[in-house]
């Protein structure tokens, strides 16, 4: 089995009850020293079998029905003593083009990042843009998902880091460190010295491919966990465009990222320490510590058998891999096709699903849920975690601050915040404008239809803590019916929750690699296209009330962040939504957003497809999308 996330093959058998509770309130210390959960978890899943298939960082698993009293023994550093002197050499560069961080960083071929200077550049360029105290004398965090040249790189950063200033550079066991992790890693880890981070650098191309001739990322994130805002990355661009020189350590030699412990070295401004650790540990901790932090992909062992109680027998291909086992691993019905078909989906359904399917992405910040043969929207995920949070999920249980979603994606959140009467954001896509609101203390959910979901508990999304939320869900819809009573399914909480709030059908059509001359001319066109569109496009398509071109003032900082998508907005509610995607690491991908909203509960079970196609057919003929970029289809459709 290779490539991107699937589910692996369980017991199949009707079972007796088992319970999962996902949350206990209260750890207790045995005589050896290790910590215990008090409270069993508990979700009952009677008479269906569970899947879970976590493709972050390659691990898949299946999720057994009876898990058992654990307990869990947190590995500390043992600390290694390398007596080494460096000195810092100062390299000549210059400008290269084409470094300027998308909504998650810089993206590009792992070719044009193993050119010569280029992660040199873009490195030195992020470390100017900070101020002093961020990095002399700091404490940094480098990791990533593990693919392709992460290795290499991170050798590379400790390297400038130590020749810049940084105190200490904290490293995950063997380089690996899942994105949501890094955020607790960044928000809550506090060394044996009492240090704590200043920031970090996270390789990974996120859902994006890897190998040599595939992807490679890197992107900063600052002291609150979260992304660097537009602030900084606009200061890294600029720095980029007139670098004239870099810093790197000389004499320092590469670190056994393999091994857990602590290596010292000195340098001209003093004591340079790097701490290799066990981030599974440290997570976990966590964990158990804030009762509802994130986990990751990465930690699907730790979590799922040795918090949870699964058998480890059921675990699968969970050595993280460079290439990802040559898949590619983006969790949705496209690339996510063996658990599609195990799920009951696609071209060829296993004629006998489980009732629980999930997926991660490369570096575990990214979701999908599935139900026995039903496909949960991203948008729809987020609506009905912040509809069921309070009464479903403990960490919530004293209410929500506020929810927020990315402009793109569907309105069904804005309704749920309406009727529970919640603060509500509509932000442009990038997760560091989730930040400044959680920050700032006005945010508790949030998500984006690109299958990315998260809370306040760090500052990224998190695809392991959507999928717990979600099973938290399902034990509170099923606390009735412990006795064999008939199960309440995924299938039956999204269509309750229609009936409740209305459904918003919904897709997304992807046209990826196109020309990128191309992607602009369709954009402009569709700017001004905005003051002539006229009524009666087509008879059974609303008149379209409004377009505007998405423009957002942050009410914490009060920056602006214009262009940010162009937006087609109907009489009944309905959306067309067009934007240019930075995530792509060459050409550009334009990305339309489809949203029609039905509150008639009669008329809420159709084929989203069938619901959608004049909308579509509207859309593709407004933007002249086939002229525009010769593309009679979509690359991918979710």
């Amino acid at each position: 089995m290779n490539g991107g996330p699937f589910c692996c093959v369980g017991e199949k058998k009707r079972a007796a009850v088992g319970s999962i509770s996902m949350w206990g309130h209260e750890s207790k210390t045995s005589t050896d020293g290790r910590l215990k959960r008090s409270a069993v978890p508990n979700i009952r899943i009677s008479p269906a079998t569970l899947y879970l298939s976590l493709n972050s960082l390659t691990h898949y698993l299946f999720l057994s029905r009876q898990p058992s009293l654990i307990s869990l023994h947190l590995r500390q550093s043992e600390q290694t003593q390398v007596m080494a002197t460096f000195k810092v050499n100062r390299v000549e560069s210059s400008p290269i083009e084409g470094q300027k961080p998308g909504t998650s960083g810089l993206r590009k071929k792992v070719k044009v990042f193993t050119q010569p200077h280029y992660l040199h550049n873009f490195v030195q360029s992020t470390f100017n843009a900070l101020s002093a105290e961020k990095v002399k004398g700091s404490t940094l965090v480098v990791s990533g998902d593990g693919r392709y040249f992460s290795k290499d790189a991170i050798q590379i950063i400790i390297k400038m880091a130590a020749a810049n200033g940084v105190r200490r550079v904290w490293v995950g066991l063997n380089g690996l460190m899942a994105t949501p992790a890094v955020s607790a890693i960044v928000r809550e880890r506090v060394g044996a010295d009492g240090s704590k981070a200043n920031g970090a650098f996270i390789l990974t191309a996120s859902h994006n491919p890897g190998g040599p001739n595939e992807d490679f990322g890197i992107k900063y994130n600052m002291g609150n966990g979260g992304p660097a805002p537009e602030g900084i990355t606009d200061k890294i661009f600029e720095n980029t465009k007139t670098i004239k020189e870099y810093f790197i350590a000389e004499g320092l030699p590469d670190v056994d990222i393999s091994a857990i412990g602590i290596s010292n070295f000195s340098g001209p401004d003093g004591q340079f320490d790097i701490d290799v650790f066990d981030s599974a540990s440290d997570y976990v901790k966590l964990l158990n510590y804030d009762a509802l932090s994130g986990v990751a992909g990465a930690y699907a062992k730790r979590i799922f058998v040795e918090e949870l109680g699964a058998k480890e027998s059921s675990l699968l291909n969970c050595v993280p891999k460079e290439d990802f086992g040559g898949g590619h691993p983006d969790p949705n019905l496209t690339y996510a096709k063996e658990l599609v078909a195990r799920m009951g989906l696609g071209k060829n359904p296993d004629s006998n699903p489980p009732e629980f399917g999930a997926a991660a992405d490369g570096d575990a910040d990214r979701n999908m849920i599935l139900g026995k043969r039903f496909f949960v929207t991203p948008s729809d995920s987020v609506a009905i975690i912040a509809a069921n949070a309070v009464q479903a999920i403990p960490y919530f249980s004293s209410g929500l601050k506020g929810v927020a979603r990315s402009m793109p994606t569907s309105a069904a959140l804005d309704v749920v915040a309406k009727h529970l009467n919640l603060k509500f954001f509509e932000v442009p896509t990038g997760w560091k404008f989730f930040g400044n609101l959680m920050d700032a203390g006005l945010c508790s959910v949030c998500g984006e239809e690109s299958f990315g979901t998260g809370s306040d508990h760090i500052r990224e999304k998190d695809g392991i803590w959507a999928v717990l939320a979600w099973l938290s869900i399902l034990a509170f819809k099923n606390k009735d019916s412990l006795n064999g009573g008939k199960l309440v399914t995924v299938e039956d909480i999204v269509k309750q929750h229609w009936a409740t709030f209305g459904r918003h059908y919904y897709t997304r059509y992807d046209y990826e690699n196109v020309d990128a001359g191309a992607a602009k001319e369709l954009m402009a066109h569709l700017v001004k296209l905005q003051s002539s569109l006229g009524e009666g496009i087509r008879s059974d398509v609303a008149n379209v009330a409004n377009a505007d071109e998405f423009e957002y003032k942050d009410p914490v900082d009060g920056s602006v962040s214009k262009n940010q998508g162009i937006r087609y907005l109907f009489e009944d509610g309905s959306r067309l939504v067009f934007r240019l995607s930075g995530t792509g690491s060459e050409g550009a991908t334009i990305r339309l957003y489809i949203e029609q909203y039905e509150k008639d509960s009669s008329k809420t079970g159709r084929d989203s497809q069938e619901a959608l196609g004049p909308l579509v057919e509207v859309a593709l003929k407004l933007s002249k999308m086939q002229e525009f970029t010769g593309r009679s289809a979509p690359t991918v459709i979710t």
